[in-house]
């Protein structure tokens, strides 16, 4: 049976390292996506669900040994441990990549579409949809503002 794990915050890598020298299952989904930081954009992995991890295991047998793994607060349910659906587990797994990674891919858009600049130096900026560049990853946006075309990544936008 799956069960949902709370850990300390930022300890998912740890208790997940050590139950699984453990022999135990354990689904530690993480969400790459890119941001803006410091005037660039960089790519991020964090936690898909911060101080939450999946495990697979028997509860009678292992579930005193997980209570007290360095870095775990609780099985979500404590005295009663909550089991989690195989569909949940299932569905998070259909979309992870190499290493437990899903990637967070840009919103497409259609010419016209009315966008929202969330991030960067143009951050609250509306402007409308034009085009894709160089595939997916970069887009045409005209901006309201200044009337002028921008070259953006297309993970900085949302819909307006």
């Amino acid at each position: 049976m799956w069960y949902a794990i709370y850990t300390k915050a930022g300890k998912e890598d740890s208790v997940t390292f050590l139950l699984r020298n453990a022999g135990i299952d354990v689904l530690n989904a993480k969400l790459k996506s890119s941001r803006f930081r410091q005037n660039r954009l960089v790519e991020l992995i964090e936690p898909l669900f911060p101080c939450y991890i999946f495990a697979d295991f028997e509860k009678e047998k292992y579930a005193h040994m997980i209570t007290y793994t360095r870095g775990t607060r609780y099985i979500v349910g404590k005295q009663n441990p909550i089991i989690v659906s195989n569909e949940i587990i299932t569905a998070i797994k259909d979309n992870l990549e190499q290493d437990d990674i899903i990637t967070m891919r840009p919103q497409s858009f259609c010419r016209g579409d009315r966008v929202l600049i969330k991030d960067g130096p143009f951050k609250n900026f509306i402007g409308l949809f034009e085009r894709e560049i160089r595939g997916p990853e970069r887009v045409m946006v005209l901006l309201d503002a200044i009337h002028s075309r921008l070259e953006i990544d297309g993970c900085l936008l949302e819909v307006a």
